[in-house]
């Protein structure tokens, strides 16, 4: 086992065991990469405040997210085609969330389904939805996520059409892959990777193929995904389907305060600040510089949870101490996953749980609910000082 000290040594196993295409999918941005990038370069404006002669014994990093008690304030974020990161991969990530005591979300586009998560955790999760036109298929797959007990529902909402990712068009990456001779090629040399998928059966789209109309097939899977999000999507269609889920209700994709209050109005019981990882409107303010317009739109009408940019146990701390509730994690425990299955997930967890734990304890605080911005020197204009 090599030594992993930080969530880049995991990376770089990653990216030499993991086929090109899908390592690009992962550590990809739209149009030009500038969100992308900002959503982690812009951690670095924000400057712990260090403290000293203070107790540090007896800390805490445990927490709630939608009152649900959690080991540290971080979840595991939906990701698209995990189950071609490593094989099985969303059920190894749901299976290392669970033993680390953080949630897990499943996406829709999992390879995994529902079924096979549930068959294989003891733990409810939560399950990621998106904004499909397809009615009778979003009522199931709602009933399906209510039939394995997941505990929350994530309406995604910034995806009705897809942002270009250059490198996604390069590589044939679609809904279903589209295998090239230059893509069949790299994946020959990844040789781990390539046994490990032919062992097993889950290759496809689990919550589509099987469980939507007319989708038997990776071929008739292209047609229903160009045809099925919704571009049409306003507040008043979110609220059906609030109807068809009367669990607790979490809606991401929110980067702007008007929208946070939009969210509280259809009956959510929390918001993911997040601008899709960078992946759909590239141009787009970091997550971490909309959290703070956004904390003071909303008070505390509805709990507030940040994704996109997290690489480490300080930006987890960083984004607490700005106001946020909990973080999700994407890319961080992806990199884990593809390094080395279950194993990379939990070390994963653990760097940044090391990270976080320590971090704290030098600002002088020994429980993670008592993190306030106290701790943090933002620089002024940091969260934006722009002509109207």
């Amino acid at each position: 086992m090599p030594v992993i000290t930080e969530i880049e040594d995991l990376k770089r196993i990653y990216r030499r065991r993991v086929p090109k295409m899908f390592y690009d999918y992962c550590e990809s941005g739209s149009w030009t990469e500038q969100t992308f990038r900002e959503n982690s370069s812009d951690f670095d404006d924000l400057y712990l405040r260090q403290r000293v002669a203070i107790d540090m014994t007896g800390r805490s990093t445990a927490t709630q997210m939608i009152g649900q008690d959690v080991a540290m304030p971080v979840a595991l974020a939906p990701v698209g085609m995990t189950g071609m990161q490593h094989a099985d991969g969303e059920i190894h990530a749901a299976r290392a969330a669970e033993k680390f005591g953080v949630p897990y979300c499943l996406s829709t586009m999992s390879i995994c389904s529902i079924e096979d998560v549930a068959e294989n955790t003891s733990k409810p999760f939560w399950m990621q939805v998106y904004t499909l036109k397809d009615d009778d298929y979003m009522k199931r797959l709602f009933d399906r996520a209510k039939d394995a007990k997941c505990s929350a529902a994530v309406i995604t909402v910034d995806l009705q059409m897809l942002g270009q990712r250059h490198k996604d068009l390069k590589n044939g990456l679609s809904a279903p892959p589209k295998l090239t001779p230059k893509s069949v090629a790299n994946m020959m040399t990844k040789v781990p990777w390539g046994l490990e998928m032919l062992q097993t059966k889950r290759r496809f789209f689990g919550n589509i193929v099987g469980h939507a109309k007319g989708v038997t097939d990776p071929s008739s899977l292209t047609t229903w995904t160009a045809q099925s999000f919704d571009q049409a999507l306003d507040w008043d269609r979110i609220r059906e389907f609030r109807k068809m889920w009367d669990g607790p209700l979490i809606i991401k994709g929110i980067i702007d305060p008007r929208d946070a209050l939009e969210a509280c109005n259809v009956g959510a019981d929390a918001i993911v600040v997040s601008n899709h990882g960078g992946r759909q409107l590239d141009g787009a303010l970091s997550s971490i510089r909309a959290l703070a317009p956004i904390m003071d739109a909303v008070g505390d009408k509805i709990e507030v949870h940040l994704d996109s940019g997290i690489r480490s146990g300080q930006d987890v701390l960083k984004a607490v101490a700005m106001g946020a509730k909990g973080c999700w994690i994407g890319r961080a425990y992806i990199y884990g996953l593809g390094a080395m299955g279950e194993a990379g997930v939990t070390r994963a967890l653990e760097v940044i749980h090391k990270e976080l734990d320590v971090s704290m304890a030098l600002c002088g605080r020994t429980d993670v609910t008592t993190v306030d911005r106290d701790i943090l020197m933002i620089p002024k204009g940091f969260s934006g000082d722009w002509e109207e």
